[in-house]
């Protein structure tokens, strides 16, 4: 609805602060002020140069729905106005985004209306939907994407809530739990002075027991951070027991493996400034706006970043369990799709990618790796060819198939949902990797720990009965959903857990620095 245009429109009016006095604003202008609007050009010129083409038809809609008169002309209500942008603040958007507009030059008490309205209807819109462009930043490919009248949205809370500012601001905050427990955690942050602490140099693996010149940084920083309650009287260089429970906890709130050992994942989160924590806090805060737009009540959702699975039921989560996700250079896709089917007992046929890059060395250094794995070669149309007829430093254009078993790295199930990118969900015999953290082990589909579990959430008691048939046989079958569900994999690095303290999640695709980049560019 709003253009990124309208973004500079705050900074024009910069010249007054956002906390303005009924004083500081004479209303009485006789002139309806959808006649000012319909020569805003004329009429109100320096508010004209900042607003574009959808931000009109958004002010000629709002102010039809008001007979086409002043809105902001009584003191109640635009100190009612002024609180609800004070305190969006606590949503991680900046309230001079939406700071009180300066006389226009022209005098009129109408074009002040009218940019008080446009305030009104930006603040509305970016906490409803967000302020950055999801789409430019950190797109999610949908399957079946369905168009969004924002403009519509935006105009119904806002009509109706002039007669309830706060009820108004209230309905257009995202209502998911994810948001409103993360907001309460960054509002509670935010009024307090940014800590301080020093980094922590590299060095090498420190296991627990162990003697290390870095032990008394450590323990000077889980200090600071409130993982000791104190310093010990006889600190030195020994990494004893009690540094090292400190060093779980803050691993567990790191989303690391809590083993104490302290390694280049808990050394990087460990040297993440105070500063970049709340920012932390509050680009997610974007990231859970765009979210809410795309998680249906009854969903699976994947955080991709956490390497963790929810199951959704009623808009309340019902379930949650690890996965493995892709590493890096092989990242996970961010979507929205529909499971459709289960692969029972599947084979797997690999990727040109993980062939090319994976297997075909494998080969190349070990002709026995084939029988070991369990792979058939075959060509383009499935027939099978002989190991020994090819030059595996030219195969050509074959494939490798891995046959149902105990080896097949698809376990006993893949969960399928149409895509491009041609990722799913699916078992895995590499049930070890569950407990580390962070999880990207993958080639980009996700492992599921308890796959079997997922299975019984998405399936009726007769389905599940079936594909429990199905499974026994040892056999390959396809086996539809009656009943699509939806999934969302998304990405977000900061959560609240059950106590309302921040949960930190490593950033392992490296995409937090450029969202707080944009989110500052855009102020």
């Amino acid at each position: 609805m709003f253009k990124k245009s309208v973004c500079y429109l705050s900074l024009l009016w910069l010249a007054s602060p956002l906390v303005a006095t009924a004083g500081d604003v004479s209303f009485g202008d006789p002139v309806p002020v959808s006649t000012t609007l319909a020569q805003l050009s004329v009429n109100c010129p320096a508010l004209a140069a900042g607003v574009d083409f959808p931000t009109m038809l958004s002010l000629q809609a709002f102010y039809e729905q008001n007979a086409g008169q002043a809105v902001w002309s009584g003191d109640e209500r635009l100190a009612a106005l002024r609180t609800q942008l004070e305190q969006l603040a606590d949503d991680g958007l900046e309230p001079s985004r939406y700071s009180w507009p300066a006389a226009d030059a022209s005098g009129s008490a109408a074009c002040m209306d009218i940019a008080i309205s446009q305030r009104y209807l930006q603040a509305l819109h970016d906490l409803r939907f967000g302020y950055l462009p999801q789409d430019r930043l950190e797109p999610v490919w949908k399957a079946n994407p369905q168009p969004q009248d924002r403009q519509a949205t935006v105009l119904a809370i806002a009509s109706v809530g002039l007669q309830d500012l706060a009820g108004a601001f209230e309905q257009a905050r995202p209502s998911l739990a994810l948001y409103r427990n993360l907001r309460q955690v960054y509002a509670r942050q935010r009024q307090q002075p940014i800590a301080d602490w020093q980094p922590v140099p590299s060095g090498a693996l420190l296991q627990p027991d162990k003697r290390d010149a870095r032990v008394p940084v450590l323990a000077q920083r889980l200090f600071n951070e409130g993982y000791l309650s104190e310093l010990p009287l006889d600190l030195d260089e020994h990494y004893g027991p009690t540094l090292v429970e400190a060093m779980k906890s803050f691993q567990l709130q790191h989303s690391l493996q809590a083993d104490g050992v302290v390694g280049p994942w808990t050394v990087t989160e460990l040297n993440i400034s105070p500063a970049m924590r709340r920012e932390q806090l509050r680009i997610n805060l974007e990231r859970m706006r765009w979210m809410a737009q795309d998680l249906e009540p009854d969903s699976v959702l994947v955080n991709v970043a956490a390497a963790q699975l929810t199951v959704y039921q009623g808009g309340s989560p019902v379930w949650q369990t690890r996965t493995q996700v892709g590493r890096a250079e092989r990242e996970t896709p961010l979507l929205k799709s529909r499971v459709t089917r289960l692969t029972l007992n599947p084979t797997w046929t690999i990727p040109p990618t993980i062939l090319r890059e994976d297997k075909l060395p494998e080969i190349r250094r070990d002709p026995e790796f084939l029988g070991r794995q369990n792979l058939r070669i075959i060509d383009r149309d499935g027939l099978p060819l002989t190991a020994t007829d090819i030059d595996w430093d030219h195969p050509g254009d074959l494939m490798l198939r891995q046959d149902p078993g105990p080896k097949n790295p698809l376990g006993k199930m893949a969960i399928r949902f149409p895509n491009p990118f041609s990722v799913y969900l699916h078992d895995t015999p590499s049930q070890a990797l569950f407990s580390k953290g962070p999880r990207a082990f993958s080639s980009g589909c996700v492992r599921i720990e308890q796959v079997m579990h997922l299975r019984d959430l998405l399936l009726s008691p007769a389905e599940r009965a079936r594909t429990e048939t199905l499974l026994a046989s040892e056999q390959t079958h396809e086996f539809r959903l009656a009943r699509p569900v939806p999934i969302l994999m998304g990405y977000w690095t900061a959560q609240a857990d059950s106590q309302g303290q921040p949960v930190y999640i490593p950033d392992i695709y490296k995409r937090d620095a450029a969202l707080s980049a944009a989110g500052s560019r855009a102020l």
